[in-house]
């Protein structure tokens, strides 16, 4: 079993296979794309993306209407793929579709709005009309992974279509039979494919993308993906959209609801084995409440069950881990932490790919489990003099993607919000808010910059464009005062329209009747 999957995410006879990481089965397999396939495919949506963007966005929207309406009737094969290529439960497979088929429904509503042209005013320039359009880039490259392998590639594929671009979607090789199912389900839209191309293929493919020259790079992934497309975009000087990896704080005030907090900070930590960006990834507890807080953890544990079935009513809260090397990466952390006096209170044992919920204590800054993203089931809890302490904790790290803070005080929970340094927090609850799809999305530091989902989010696909239109008026102090000999006048209207204090502008004002 372990060979077929070392062979997930590998290049087999120039094809790239389905291996179902729960047991090793192989159910299919996809052509690998090449470095050549790459840029011919940018050219090709590079010749092709003046025909899309200058479509009306109400065109646009009826055309992805269909391709809605696909989703909605391949709901069933949609969450099997998803199951057997990421070992996640079937009803886990179903959440994420129905994440992405609520932010789908809200761009399709919301977009007319999200795009609309803006009137700007323009003040002194009085005669002038002017205001900000919202143009596509062009091509669009999206890079996703392997995690969540249909919505965070659905996402932005689909903000960008919806925007005017066309797109150029690099599925991860660790999903290869979610990324070959995708583009099986663009196909049933004869009209969409002249405006997206796959490239099913490893790390050289995605190197190949960002060097063909896209407009605009869309990238999901880990810190150091990020860091490597950033230097080969660096060179072409192509825009780089980032939502990377995070370390996410969970802090837990003293007039927490103790139960809430340990079963929400749990299904966060554990769901789909931990490999979430925004999951939970440490707990700080206020010592008043420490001792109540991890007994309930422990308690609330041992109702996790982990396992794979592809029945639709899976009785398990989680699968196993997708890769080899993620799973690799899980066992170094642990095995450093408990070297270094970590205590294990909870797990800490796998069967091949499937992972135990792992409790720790006894957990310091000189462990890798508090200072590098896990993404997997090992949930340190620890300890704090009060909320100060947590806040200050919560800061120390090169991530800052999202958080949560528990407490029944709604102002003093707020309060702990802002001082965290996050793209996101929820308060008494765990990963709720990329669920909302009218909120934009993303990090600050290491865990990326610019946003998905939301009127953000979708702008994040476009340019914003200033428009300025009117002859030039004989009195209008914008035409005036491209004579010389106004700088006097110039001068006395600065201070009128500007001046710093109410004293100032009449002083102008005088000045210039004296005119």
């Amino acid at each position: 079993m372990k060979d077929f999957l070392e062979r997930k995410g590998t290049l087999v006879e120039g094809r790239l296979p389905f291996i179902n990481p729960a047991n090793g089965e192989q159910f299919g397999s996809v052509p690998a794309a090449s470095a050549a396939d790459a840029r011919c495919a940018v050219l090709q949506m590079r010749v092709l993306t003046g025909e899309w963007g200058r479509r009306s966005l109400k065109s646009r929207i009826q055309l992805l209407r269909k391709f809605y309406q696909v989703l909605f009737d391949e709901i069933e094969t949609i969450t099997t793929v998803i199951s057997r290529d990421t070992g996640k439960p079937r009803q886990d497979a179903l959440i994420e579709l129905y994440t992405c088929m609520y932010y789908f429904d809200t761009l399709l509503r919301k977009a007319p709005q999200w795009l609309r042209r803006e009137k700007v005013p323009t003040g002194l320039q009085m005669f002038k009309k002017a205001e900000l359009r919202w143009k596509p880039y062009g091509v669009v490259a999206v890079i996703s992974p392997w995690n969540y392998p249909f919505v965070l590639t659905m996402n932005p594929v689909l903000g960008a279509l919806t925007a005017g671009n066309t797109v150029v979607v690099k599925p991860s090789e660790f999903s290869a039979a979610v990324g070959a199912g995708m583009e099986a389900l663009f196909r049933k839209v004869p009209e969409l494919n002249d405006c997206i191309r796959f490239l099913h293929g490893d790390a050289v493919v995605g190197s190949a993308l960002v060097e063909s020259g896209p407009d605009l790079v869309f990238v999901t992934g880990s810190v150091s993906t990020g860091k490597a497309i950033l230097s080969t975009a660096a060179k072409s000087v192509t825009p780089v959209v980032c939502e990377l990896g995070g370390k996410d704080p969970l802090i837990v005030l003293e007039d927490a609801d103790v139960l809430a907090a340990a079963r929400w900070g749990l299904w966060g930590a554990f769901s789909n084995s931990g490999q979430t960006c925004m999951s939970p990834e440490r707990i700080y507890v206020v010592s008043d409440v420490y001792n109540e807080f991890l007994e309930t953890c422990l308690q609330e544990a041992q109702k996790i069950r982990v396992g794979f079935s592809e029945e639709a009513e899976a009785p398990y809260h989680y699968g196993p881990m997708t890769t080899i090397q993620q799973l690799e990466i899980v066992e170094r952390q642990l095995d450093d932490a408990v070297g270094k006096g970590a205590v294990v209170r909870f797990g800490g044992e796998h069967n091949g790919m499937f992972f135990q919920p792992t409790i720790l204590t006894e957990v310091d800054s000189s462990m890798a489990l508090l200072q590098e993203e896990t993404f997997g089931p090992l949930l340190p809890v620890i300890r704090v003099r009060d909320k100060a302490e947590a806040v200050y904790l919560a800061n120390q790290s090169a991530y800052g993607l999202s958080a949560a803070v528990f407490g029944e005080n709604l102002f003093q929970a707020i309060e702990v919000a802002e001082a965290l340094e996050v793209g996101s927090v929820n308060i008494n609850d765990t990963m709720s808010h990329y669920g909302l799809p009218r909120l934009p999305f993303g990090g600050v530091k290491q865990s990326g910059f610019g946003r998905i989902n939301g009127r953000d989010g979708l702008r994040t696909f476009t340019v914003p464009a200033s428009v300025v239109y009117g002859k030039p008026k004989p009195y209008d102090i914008g035409t005036i005062l491209r004579k010389p000999g106004k700088y006097t006048l110039a001068k006395s209207t600065m201070l009128a329209v500007l001046g710093p204090t109410l004293k100032d502008r009449i002083k102008g004002v005088l000045q210039l009747l004296r005119k």
